[in-house]
């Protein structure tokens, strides 16, 4: 694996399973948006991108790029709907309570959890929580990592 900048706008290139490839597209924040496109071959025009859905957007470690673990293998300008990041939510359990945390900003601010329900949980993710999230989406079955967030509103 090569060692590489972290580049906002940069295409990574994810394979799954040794299986698959998924692409994804460097954000602020050290956020990635991973696009709704699976195919079993290098994808070699990284344009057809700036049409896909993003399955997610999440914050991830930033070794993840810098030791090469998901190669880039191209840079595409951020289209529109990705260049603000969404909002996330914050629940801190010592308090009982729901906040909302803009990544744009870092502002912080008090939710009902009403407003929080179809937000990501703000937290960093790891290559292999996300390569399992990907991996999830295409079999169609529930995420573990993305369920085990969402048991704060069961309460």
């Amino acid at each position: 694996m090569k060692r590489q900048r972290y580049t906002i706008g940069a295409i990574v290139e994810m394979y799954i399973d040794n299986n698959y490839y998924v692409y994804g597209q460097l954000l602020p924040q050290l956020s990635i948006a991973v696009f709704d496109y699976k195919t079993e071959d290098h994808l070699t025009d990284i344009t057809k991108l700036q049409m896909v859905s993003v399955l997610f957007i999440v914050a991830i470690y930033p070794d993840i790029i810098s030791k090469g673990i998901w190669p880039k293998i191209g840079k595409l300008d951020i289209r529109k709907d990705l260049q603000t990041l969404p909002m996330e939510f914050i629940y801190d359990v010592i308090a009982d309570r729901f906040e909302l945390y803009n990544p744009n900003t870092g502002e912080i601010t008090r939710a009902k959890k009403n407003q929080c329900i179809n937000l990501e949980r703000a937290a960093v993710w790891a290559q292999n929580h996300v390569e399992d999230r990907i991996r999830d989406h295409y079999a169609g079955v529930p995420n573990i990592w993305v369920e085990m967030e969402r048991k704060v509103f069961n309460k």
